[in-house]
């Protein structure tokens, strides 16, 4: 009896990879309400000159939901040890991160062009900059997760099939996924 009640609460516990992450989301977090907050508080400036956002961003973030949806699939495949379409997927979502980073460079681009820049530029552009700037970073360490993760995949020795690495990996993307609506939103709104 008392095996049973212990094997509960060891798969009660969280794993520390995941605790980990939680943590990380949650400074990241608090990071980006910073500086939305500080958007909100720079906007109620005199000389304040709004941006319309460049529609190549909505482009982008049809990739990125479309990146969401492959590497829940991709989780779903490694779970069933179905290892072919874990690595399709995976290739895929780090096919889709990399395009929308690409995107992202385009949309910066077309702002640039509209005199939209970091210096000199009165109003949202230093913001916009700073804040898709930092999502961009935290987008692309997720894609360098996912190309270690696709190499692991094709040439690692996989001796457990822990889970853990591709939930965490999920867990994370979904989160720069659903940061990313949330800036687009804010800005559309907000800015």
């Amino acid at each position: 009896m008392e095996t049973v009640a212990m094997n509960q609460i060891e798969k009660k516990k969280l794993h520390p990879h995941k605790f980990t992450l939680w943590v990380a989301i949650a400074s990241i977090l608090m990071m980006f309400a910073g500086l939305t907050s500080a958007f909100i508080v720079k906007s109620n400036l005199v000389g304040w000159k709004d941006i319309e956002i460049p529609g190549i961003f909505w482009v982008s973030t049809g990739v990125i939901l479309v990146s969401s949806l492959t590497i829940q699939m991709a989780l779903r495949s490694f779970r069933q040890r179905e290892m072919s379409q874990y690595r399709l997927l995976m290739g895929i979502t780090f096919v889709l991160g990399t395009l929308f980073v690409i995107l992202q460079w385009i949309g910066f681009n077309k702002l640039w062009d509209q005199g939209i820049q970091f210096s000199g530029s009165a109003g949202a552009g230093q913001f916009l900059y700073v804040i898709f700037g930092a999502h961009a970073l935290h987008v692309i360490g997720g894609i360098v997760a996912l190309a270690i993760m696709f190499v692991k995949a094709f040439f690692g020795k996989i001796k457990l099939y822990s889970a853990v690495p591709v939930e965490v990996m999920s867990t994370y993307w979904h989160f720069v996924d659903i940061l990313w609506l949330y800036l687009l939103v804010f800005f559309l709104i907000i800015g």
